[in-house]
């Protein structure tokens, strides 16, 4: 590939590296010299060297780096500020790097400059399920990838990225909601194996086998879902969990994301799992990610929970056993430096072998080579002609903004919507989120490209008058500006309420305790409703769901939209659905609970099933049993769409079992998912999706299937989901295939899969069809 011209900034680094070399002589003896990149092919003893040979095998190469290192340099190959080691060329690395949705400054190992200012921010994670769009999952991807790798040309980016978030939005009021893909599993993996597949990117162009464009890590492994929530926080938070609940709901992203996105990375948890921190648990570690499910990569901790474990949860009694514990279970870097202060004095107690950090480091160096990070200037390499101008282009940003389209939910319309800007003379857009900007871009987030605002979106289409009726989302006494916003409403033809929350309500390290909009933020939007002379649209932005029963049933109130954290371009994506110019399609990925739910039940209650002899109501949309006010699934469209089965499996299917399984004998509810019953056993399912309206939309088929009441089986669960776009009359096929043992399979009381005799009610809407399974 031919070189690229150098950006300003990388030329003048390399032009210092050049006048060190010419002064301090050979990379071998220059300790002080500080590389810019390893493998300098200019150099002669460097090309020498087997870790520096590109046709050597990943492996091979990190062998030979590892045989080369004194035990005290190795150490600093465990955490995550990885030194630079002068004498064998090879620069400092930074491995903490983010990309939740998007580059982000979070993390170290990036930051933003004149040279590039800011990057592409797409809505949070949770709006982007929203879109059950699994093709837009992986664009987001590659286009994060895209510009990561043009930020790592020019000195502002690592190559490995500690995302995504694929946790299980379990409890409404987890303040880490925001950057997950919701709380079904199965949307959760599809999302995973998307996302990490766009970043990764290793089926690019010019890039060899194993090579990756850069590293994605799905975290945080496992049943993490408690931040702060009452004074319990997740550094000491114990994690009860039954083996069926593990491997049927908090497992299953994880799993996929390994197996079928093969992710460089999994990042382990700060909490316990009962009763043990899962960075310091083989049989998670070893035995589940790199032994049943073949991680072909490295784990992570998640920030300084090495030393959590140790200062915090007293799970060793030394130091010393805390890095000898989590090396020998299966960890391979430390973000923090607790393993590089202490693993030296491990292996002289002899707690661990050197061996053992040799593995660690390995794995390590492994993904480096894969990384090119040790084949010599990136610039050279497949993705080096990617530069500033790679970053921020329109494509990517109407990327973002067609991401949020396809993910806003509409939940209440009585026809007011689409608004006619023609007939509008005044709109008054009201709300402590009407004029948001850094709001709408939520957390771990990097300097986007710039910000539309929702004021900003509805201002270019009509004349508005603006009242943010609050001064901020807490929206107390002291901040509420109630007459203003209420005189603004009264004399508009339409008023539009942006409420909400941001991370003042829900973050990291904050978990809500309340269901209700904050503050007086519902006192504002009954107010602004009651005095309004025209249609009142109603937009909650938020990461997780809230109590607005007041305003589902209000007829003062037109229509309901969720927005999310809707990105960079999330004003004008609102604008966009609100006059009709895009057809909504979102569906809520969560389900919406009444304010109750958070007053009678615990947090830090893992049990996803309901316990119907103390009332405990179970959690999501698979096991919940009692009221909601929104559903999983929900979400409206200005056309209708109706659904045909075409083809369908027929009204049984025979598991042919071996001679000698027991339940050829006798009567069985379920068998194993596995084995030679299961080989080929999969039959289609057709619909015939048709748009009977007269507005072109795009519409997400969410095919469900409710099992026997066997294993304490979910009530419903999903099987699969794809996304058409119609024009109007327009009809379309939507086939799935379904694998009887992987897809209509439970998890049993030991979390085994099995497959439950007898009907499987199959679902799409109001459609329905049932198939029996027999032996």
């Amino acid at each position: 590939m031919a070189t690229a011209a150098r950006p300003p900034f990388l030329a003048v680094v390399l032009l210092v590296a050049t006048v060190m070399l010419s002064c301090g002589g050979n990379v071998e003896v220059a300790e002080a010299q500080t590389p810019v990149f390893a493998c300098d092919a200019s150099n002669a003893t460097l090309a020498s060297y087997g870790f520096c040979n590109r046709k050597a095998s990943a492996s091979a190469r990190a062998k030979d780096l590892v045989s080369r290192l004194t035990l005290a340099e190795k150490v600093g190959f465990l955490v995550n500020k990885q030194p630079a080691l002068g004498r064998l060329g090879i620069p400092a690395y930074e491995w903490w790097s983010e990309a939740l949705h998007g580059v982000s400054y979070v993390g170290p190992g990036t930051r933003f400059s004149p040279l590039v200012p800011g990057a592409t921010s797409f809505p949070q994670p949770i709006l982007t399920a929203a879109s059950f769009n699994a093709s837009l999952f992986r664009a987001i991807g590659e286009v994060v990838s895209t510009e990561a790798r043009a930020m790592h040309n020019v000195g502002l980016a690592g190559l490995t990225f500690w995302s995504p978030n694929i946790n299980i939005f379990r409890d409404p009021r987890w303040g880490r909601g925001q950057e997950t893909p919701g709380e079904d599993p199965l949307l959760a993996s599809k999302y995973a194996v998307g996302y990490v597949t766009g970043l990764q990117d290793a089926g690019a162009a010019g890039v060899v086998d194993g090579a990756l464009k850069v590293a994605a890590c799905c975290k945080h492994y496992t049943a993490y879902d408690v931040d702060n929530w009452k004074g319990v926080e997740r550094y000491t938070f114990d994690a009860k969990v039954s083996q069926q609940d593990l491997d049927d709901t908090f497992q299953p992203p994880f799993k996929s994301c390994v197996l079928d996105g093969n992710v460089a990375s999994v990042m382990c948890s700060y909490n316990k799992v009962n009763g043990k921190p899962t960075c310091a648990d083989k049989d998670l570690l070893s035995g589940v990610i790199r032994g049943d499910w073949k991680l072909n990569g490295y784990i992570v901790s998640d920030c300084d929970s090495v030393d959590v474990l140790y200062t915090q949860q007293h799970y060793t009694k030394t130091p010393e056993e805390a890095a000898a514990i989590t090396i020998k279970s299966g960890l391979d870097l430390n973000c923090g430096n607790f393993l590089a202060e202490h693993t030296v004095a491990a292996v002289q107690a002899g707690e661990l072998s050197e061996e053992d950090v040799d593995r660690a480091i390995t794995n390590n160096f492994i993904m480096l080579m894969r990384l090119g990070f040790f084949d010599g200037d990136p610039r050279e390499l497949a993705f080096g002609s990617l530069g500033p101008k790679d970053v921020c282009t329109s494509s990517n940003q109407e990327l973002a903004r067609e991401t949020a389209r396809q993910g806003i939910v509409l939940l209440k319309n009585n026809g007011a919507l689409p608004l006619s800007a023609k007939s509008i003379k005044s709109m008054a857009v009201i709300g402590p989120n009407a004029n948001a900007s850094f709001t709408m871009i939520g957390n771990y987030e990097g300097t986007p490209c710039k910000y539309t605002t929702p004021l900003q979106g509805l201002g270019a289409n009509v004349n508005t008058v603006y009242q943010p009726g609050c001064t901020n989302v807490g929206c107390s006494g002291n901040s509420l500006q109630l007459s203003t916003a209420v005189a603004a409403a009264a004399s508009a033809d339409v008023t539009v309420l942006v409420v909400g929350a941001d991370q003042s309500i829900e973050r990291e390290s904050l978990d809500r305790t309340s269901l209700l909009l904050p503050g007086q933020q519902t006192q504002l939007v009954s107010a602004v409703a009651n005095a309004s002379r025209g249609p009142v649209i109603l937009v909650v932005m938020s990461g997780g769901p809230f109590d607005i029963s007041f305003a589902k049933a209000s007829d003062k109130i037109s229509a309901i939209l969720w927005v999310g954290y809707p990105g960079e371009a999330g004003g004008a994506a609102l604008a966009d659905i609100l006059f009709g110019s895009h057809n909504p399609s979102g569906r809520l990925p969560v389900t919406w609970y009444p304010a109750s739910y958070a007053d009678t039940v615990k947090m830090t209650d893992m049990r996803m099933r309901p316990d119907t002899s103390t009332g405990y109501p179970g959690r999501t949309y698979r096991f919940y049993t009692g009221d909601t006010v929104f559903a999983f699934g929900d979400g409206l469209s200005y056309t209708k769409m109706s659904h045909q089965l075409v083809s369908a499996p027929p009204s049984y299917v025979s598991m042919q079992l071996a001679e000698d399984h027991p339940c050829r004998a006798e009567e069985c509810a379920s068998v194993e998912a596995a084995g030679d019953h299961c080989e080929d056993l999969a039959f289609d399912v057709k619909l015939r999706v048709r748009n009977a309206g007269e507005v072109a939309g795009a519409h997400s088929v969410l095919l469900f299937s409710s099992p026997p009441s066997v294993h304490n089986a979910p009530a419903k669960h999903l099987l699969g989901f794809e996304k058409v776009s119609l024009a109007p009359g327009e009809a379309g096929t939507v086939a799935f295939r379904v694998d009887v043992c992987r897809d209509l399979s439970v998890a049993d009381e030991l979390g085994g899969r099995k497959v439950a005799l007898g009907g499987h009610t199959l679902h799409v809407g109001d459609l329905k069809h049932t198939v029996e399974l027999r032996v």
